[in-house]
């Protein structure tokens, strides 16, 4: 499975594309970040970033993307800003019928290291270690995109068996 993961900012928005499964090594395919200037008006800045998250997404052809949930910060302007790109994300995987989960930070975090409050350090070696990169990805940004990419692959598969067994149940077709 291949998962573009996209952790949503205005002035970098992080994208990285791992392959995996459980249970079988991850291949990091591609990380980057988009950026946009703080001069331009915010329309122009979500313009260039939907149109980044495009290109990402027919260069990678994920079969899944995971992004990050926005959570309460006490910076409004900031949490705006997020929840304005997660949303881009969001219309971009729902216009292709990509399947689409958001992760929170602290699950994120968790998955990869261990401890949902674990520092930026410590996600970016995990990511280099699990990946078995040379160095950290740069900036902080496409290191958390790569690990929401690892995370949807580790928890994103147990949860899609859940989800398909209560939707069987539902319907009588798992009895």
């Amino acid at each position: 499975m291949r998962v573009l993961g996209v952790d949503p900012g205005l002035t970098r928005c992080g994208v990285g594309v791992v392959e995996g499964s459980i249970g079988r090594p991850l291949t990091m395919v591609d990380v980057g970040v988009v950026r946009t200037g703080t001069d331009l008006p915010i329309e122009q800045r979500l313009l260039e970033i939907a149109r980044g998250l495009d290109a990402w997404i027919e260069a990678t052809a994920p079969d899944a993307i995971a992004v990050e949930r926005v959570f309460s910060q006490t910076n409004v302007r900031t949490v705006m800003g997020t929840a304005q790109v997660s949303g881009l994300a969001l219309v971009a995987a729902a216009s292709r019928g990509i399947p689409v989960a958001m992760h929170t930070p602290s699950e994120v975090k968790a998955a990869v290291t261990g401890s949902g409050r674990a520092d930026k350090a410590q996600v970016g070696a995990m990511v280099t270690r699990l990946l078995r990169l040379t160095e950290a990805p740069k900036p902080a940004d496409a290191a958390d995109a790569l690990a929401l990419a690892i995370c949807h692959l580790w928890r994103g598969a147990a949860t899609n068996r859940i989800q398909a067994a209560v939707a069987a149940r539902a319907t009588g077709a798992g009895r």
